[in-house]
């Protein structure tokens, strides 16, 4: 062969050689604009025209990008420039936009993140650190009507907590509804969580009022509660909706009120009767009068006998539905060691209970809870608990003395009993009813960035966490949902996918999570919702068999594998052609 020829089949090669490159780790690795081109083209073709698409997709070269981002990002930990980042936020006005991205996310085979109100303490509603990925985030869903004459609103998914109460109040004096006492939490993210708060004890949970609700299946279908089924309505109330789809709102039964509520704030730490009041309240607050919450906080702090020595201090916070007359008297009789004056109670409407529990300060108007608080993310770790057996002195005075020690995380005891006595484990997909006397929230905040300060506050956490062990629940050890924690199983969707969700979901759902796992075969079969702990696929659960099946997920991996190996065989093949002409 002459050396023009030569030189010919070289350049011949090696073009070929570059588009085989090109064609097949494009295909694997798919760039920020690439997806961005891919998407804008699809959701143009299922959208009118007039809906202006470029107006809510923004790419990473967005000058909104970052805003959009980090304006729901709530732990300050998944802020980080090493933070994995979408490829693309979408930011729907309107129902047929979440239809448009579900099915171009399909068509283009991208993960998808559903974001509501960004409270998901691990941040798996924004973070992925397996794949590229995607956020749709509901925001902008965030309509509220109230119907006080039926008692019912509909809430939109991107609503926070803070709007619900507020747009109530606009309507009813007398009205309210159980859910969280912290007005930022996105309503789509509490609701399908469970959702609890400080009437939980009279009214249950958030989701135990829910009479309805709309989600975009991934078909691209919008279905009401008659239309999904008895069984997807059941799964999307208390185990995280985003397994199953998009929830764009539920439909809200509201409670009665009454005119005047009563709070109170009482702390005492160990040099007074503190280890007496926690005994105590672990008898009282599960048991008494249902229309009473007592959260109880442990928290180490600084010594006021013994300078430079850290002591444990002990505060309840509570509600009554009711007079501070008639609460005195009900904890002077149960409760005595807590020595309850009326001078220590503040009288109040329900509206105004709800903006001391959120610490908005004396003088504050109903109109503070539709302040967002955006860009207000700290640093923090949470994990949770349930006891359902009174912990002795002995053991509370070893726990005292483990806080102590660490110096920094504190204890949240939230009790159970009323009406969480009398619903059934298995009348929603929340199981943490009747037995429990309380759950309890592992809580660790801190200032200041760095992996080291990270590491010391995170390990602290999971320190008391083990160190609780004897006193919890077991076989297994519960978790609630709405207190994420990837501490206790993640699942990447491989071979064992099922195995890997029956790890965390045995802990988040006891013995409903079988009962998800055939609901979200039936209606998501290629597991196209999924994050890092969503409910697994498995087609052969009546069978008994051990394998997942090959989901959407793990096709699009073995997709990827396979494309990276023929670009590996065409790399070797023309590297031998070469050396033989």
């Amino acid at each position: 062969m002459g050396k023009s020829s030569s030189l010919v089949h070289s350049s011949t090669t090696f073009l070929l050689l570059l588009l085989f490159v090109n064609v097949y780790v494009s295909e694997a690795s798919p760039t920020p604009e690439s997806v961005y081109t891919s998407f804008l083209d699809c959701l143009t073709n299922h959208t009118n025209p007039s809906d202006q698409i470029s107006n809510i997709l923004f790419s990473q070269t967005n000058s909104s990008f970052s805003s959009i981002l980090q304006a729901y990002i709530r732990n300050a930990r998944l802020n980080k420039t090493s933070t994995p980042k979408p490829l693309l936020i979408i930011t729907p006005m309107q129902q047929s936009h979440v239809q448009s991205t579900i099915l171009c996310a399909k068509t283009i085979q991208i993960q998808l993140k559903i974001r509501s109100g960004g409270h998901d303490f691990e941040g798996i509603s924004y973070v992925s650190n397996h794949q590229p990925f995607i956020i749709l985030d509901m925001f902008n869903f965030k309509n509220i009507t109230v119907d006080i004459q039926n008692e019912v609103a509909v809430v939109q998914s991107g609503a926070i907590l803070g709007e619900v109460y507020y747009r109530i109040w606009e309507k009813s004096k007398v009205h309210g509804f159980p859910a969280g006492v912290c007005p930022t939490v996105g309503v789509g993210g509490h609701l399908s969580g469970g959702g609890y708060g400080n009437m939980m004890r009279k009214f249950g949970l958030s989701i135990d009022n829910v009479v309805d609700a709309e989600i975009v299946d991934v078909n691209g279908r919008v279905l009401d509660r008659k239309s999904m089924g008895e069984d997807l309505f059941w799964a999307i109330r208390g185990s995280g909706g985003a397994s199953f789809g998009v929830i764009l709102s539920y439909s809200i039964k509201l409670v009665q009120v009454p005119e005047v509520v009563t709070v109170f704030r009482a702390a005492s730490s160990l040099d007074q009767n503190a280890t007496e009041v926690v005994l105590q309240w672990q008898q009282v607050a599960p048991q008494t009068d249902d229309r009473l919450f007592m959260r109880l906080l442990i928290q180490p702090v600084s010594s006021k006998v013994v300078k430079g020595e850290i002591t444990v201090r002990v505060t309840i916070v509570a509600m009554f539905l009711g007079g501070a007359d008639e609460l005195v008297a009900i904890l002077g009789k149960e409760f005595p060691s807590l020595g309850l004056k009326k001078e220590n109670c503040s009288e109040m409407s329900w509206i105004g209970s709800v903006l001391w529990w959120a610490s908005l300060g004396n003088g504050s108007k109903p109109e503070a809870l539709l302040d967002r608080n955006v860009d207000s993310a700290k640093f923090l770790k949470r994990k949770s608990d349930y006891v359902e057996n009174p912990i002795s002195k002995d053991g509370l005075e070893g726990i005292w003395k483990k806080v102590i020690e660490l110096g920094k995380v504190g204890l949240v005891f939230n009790p159970y009993g009323g009406i969480m006595n009398t619903v059934a484990s298995d009348a929603t997909a929340f199981p943490h009813r009747a037995g429990n006397l309380f759950k309890i929230q592992y809580s660790v905040n801190w200032e200041e960035p760095g992996i080291d300060i990270e590491n010391n506050f995170t390990n602290q956490a999971r320190t008391l966490y083990s160190y609780m062990t004897p006193f919890v629940s077991n076989s297994p050890r519960r978790s609630f949902l709405n207190y994420r924690d990837l501490d206790i199983g993640t699942n990447d969707f491989g071979n064992n996918s099922y195995e890997q969700g029956s790890v965390y979901g045995m802990k988040y759902f006891n013995n409903n999570f079988e009962r998800l796992v055939k609901i979200k075969t039936e209606g998501d079969p290629e597991n196209f919702f999924r994050n890092e702990q969503s409910i697994p696929t498995h087609h052969g659960l009546d069978s008994n068999a051990t394998g997942t099946g090959t989901s959407g997920a793990d096709k699009l991996l073995l997709s990827s594998t396979y494309r990276k190996l023929i670009v590996n065989v065409v790399l070797v093949w023309f590297l031998i052609l070469e050396l033989f002409i």
